[in-house]
């Protein structure tokens, strides 16, 4: 696999993407600063999110308890004030590639997918709540562009799936073990997940790392993950979801080095059996779903939403439903069974259509 000039494979130093995510805060002058530290810091890639609050959060969507304890109070009114608009998204891109940078966009809604390809991304990343979502990864897979797939909060079952949804990208697929926790506890990093995803998938495998220490990276190199993935801040003080699990510049860098002085010694190790600093006891390859994620499981994931109030036996079509947040109704990957079935009961728009609703 390659995203834009870079091999990814455990022959090389891992790969690693500064997740601006939303700690822009909404501006656009903090997203470009943000390029520029994470470019200093030595990351291969800044990664964005693309979302539109409204499309993306029904009305029963809530807070998950990382988000209260960041101090928000409403979904809505946290992800509108958080959203950046393709146009400025666009300014963004430029910034990364005039930085040598690459620019990495995670796309949360499938009527998005064709808005955001055009602009010059290298790559594509789904978020962890999206493994359900059949209809978003294969319009990814679909773009010909590299998808890199996260797995917090999942199964090696869902991994599985996943990976049939997205076959049209066959060799331009990695895959990222992680834990959605926020921040992530360092007794619950499941390094172990790395080999348990790579016993299932022949392509390269990485890690989301939401702990807040500089070393996980390099635990996690040290196990072969070709791909790092960790948050950039400014600020950890700042007002945001996302920043307390976030690293700021100067420590970035420390952790950058760190994983790639552990991925050449893995290789040293592996090809002259020289000793390495990271080693450790082996880890069991286990990909579980830890009670600490089971929050964002729920909320974050997305469900089929009714786009307006629908009447018990009425007869589903296309055009009634939606797929937003949360995820407490019927999955994503059944959009397709539901046309033509009808409702044994009522569901008020902007609802997610109940389990057992449909007969």
């Amino acid at each position: 696999m390659r995203i834009a000039d870079r091999p990814i494979s455990s022959n090389h130093d891992p790969y690693v993407i500064a997740e601006i995510g939303v700690n822009h805060n909404g501006s656009l002058d903090t997203a470009i600063e943000l390029v520029d530290a994470a470019a200093q810091a030595g990351a291969d890639a800044v990664k964005l999110q693309y979302f539109e609050a409204d499309r993306l959060i029904s009305r029963a969507s809530t807070l998950a308890n990382y988000q209260r304890d960041a101090g928000e109070s409403d979904p809505i009114d946290m992800l509108r004030r958080l959203e950046l608009p393709l146009d400025a998204m666009a300014r963004v891109v430029q910034r990364a590639h005039q930085r040598a940078v690459h620019a990495i966009v995670t796309v949360f809604s499938l009527e998005l997918v064709t808005p955001a390809d055009a602009l010059p991304w290298d790559a594509y990343k789904s978020a962890s709540p999206d493994i359900i979502h059949r209809p978003l990864l294969a319009a990814l897979a679909a773009t010909g562009r590299p998808l890199i797939i996260s797995t917090g909060a999942s199964t090696l079952p869902e991994v599985g799936r996943a990976l049939t949804w997205a076959k049209e990208a066959r060799d331009r697929v990695a895959v990222l073990q992680c834990v959605s926790s926020y921040p992530t506890p360092d007794d619950h990093k499941e390094l172990g997940g790395i080999a348990a995803i790579a016993d299932i998938f022949p392509g390269p495998v990485g890690y989301s790392d939401h702990t807040t220490g500089v070393e996980t990276g390099a635990q996690a190199a040290a196990r072969g993950a070709c791909i790092l993935e960790k948050h950039l801040t400014l600020d950890n003080a700042s007002v945001g979801p996302d920043h307390a699990a976030s690293l700021t510049p100067d420590r970035f860098r420390e952790y950058a080095h760190a994983a790639r002085m552990a991925s050449g010694e893995r290789r040293a190790h592996l090809r002259y059996g020289s000793p390495t600093s990271y080693s450790r006891p082996p880890i069991e390859a286990v990909k579980q779903v830890l009670d600490i994620e089971q929050d964002v499981r729920r909320l974050s994931r997305q469900s089929i939403v009714a786009r307006r109030d629908l009447p018990a036996g009425h007869l589903l079509t296309p055009g009634d439903l939606t797929i937003k947040r949360p995820g407490t109704g019927l999955e994503p990957w059944r959009l397709d069974e539901i046309p033509g079935k009808k409702l044994a009961a009522a569901v008020a728009a902007d609802h997610p259509i109940p389990h057992g609703a449909v007969v």
